[in-house]
């Protein structure tokens, strides 16, 4: 019953840390996982991975015994050290400037494409 408390915990504090890192909201850690998607690299969703099978074989009582607890550990602290360097508000500021470079970049191809009929019709 201890490793029941143990991954609980742990996937608790990788759920939260998914959630303030990248945003992502679920009622498990499957579930997080599956919208953090391609947010995360992927090193860490295989390590990530290892800590929803861990969480899977918990329930069952005979396999319990072959969770390994020191690849929980090590694979955890190595998910939270990469959660730890994301910086949210960055995200932000980068799909923003992606959003705006899209808005100018079709802007330029209208523009370009009136000054183009315009000569073509013979206005210019």
């Amino acid at each position: 019953m201890a490793t029941q408390i143990n991954i609980d915990a742990r996937t608790q504090r990788l759920r939260d840390a998914l959630e303030k890192a990248l945003g992502v909201k679920a009622r498990s850690f499957d579930a997080a996982l599956r919208k953090a998607g391609r947010r995360l690299p992927k090193a860490v969703r295989r390590q990530a991975e290892v800590v929803a099978r861990a969480q899977a074989i918990d329930g069952h009582p005979k396999l319990r015994h072959t969770i390994d607890t020191d690849a929980v550990v090590r694979v955890e602290t190595e998910i939270l050290a990469h959660l730890k360097t994301i910086d949210p508000a960055d995200q932000r500021r980068g799909r923003r400037l992606g959003l705006a470079g899209v808005i100018v970049f079709n802007m330029l191809v209208v523009v370009t494409l009136f000054i183009v009929w315009l000569v073509w019709s013979g206005h210019l």
